[in-house]
């Protein structure tokens, strides 16, 4: 069975290169440019595996819809990656917090990015 990936991340021209990336690992995606668009994927079926999420998004903030997302169970067991160019300590520790399993930060290294969520996908959610 091909994992499948939903990213949200404003920025086309990324998501086209992780679209690309995850081809290139036998990784399904399907991709939202914001908040709203990601809650009309999520409404559909099946779930993804995995969430590749970005903290600055045009309507809502990532921690914020991270929050809103972990609030309805049908969520618990769905993994949550944040792919993020902000670097600030408190802010990842913020995104953990608020429920994501990873953080990474951008740029990021092609290699890492495929093994961490290779990674998350065969261990799923970290129950705290």
């Amino acid at each position: 069975m091909t994992a499948r990936v939903l990213i949200i991340d404003d920025d086309a021209a990324l998501q086209k290169l992780v679209v690309t990336l995850l081809k290139r690992a036998g990784i399904e995606s399907i991709s939202a440019l914001s908040a709203m668009e990601a809650v009309e994927e999520l409404k559909k079926r099946p779930l993804p595996d995995i969430i590749l999420l970005d903290l600055m998004l045009p309507d809502v903030s990532g921690i914020e819809f991270l929050k809103q997302m972990r609030s309805k169970p049908i969520f618990n067991d769905t993994p949550v990656i944040i792919l993020s160019a902000v670097a600030d300590p408190d802010q990842i520790r913020e995104g953990l917090e608020a429920g994501a399993d990873r953080y990474l930060t951008k740029p990021y290294l092609a290699s890492n990015l495929i093994t961490t969520l290779q990674d998350v996908l065969r261990t799923g959610r970290k129950k705290k």
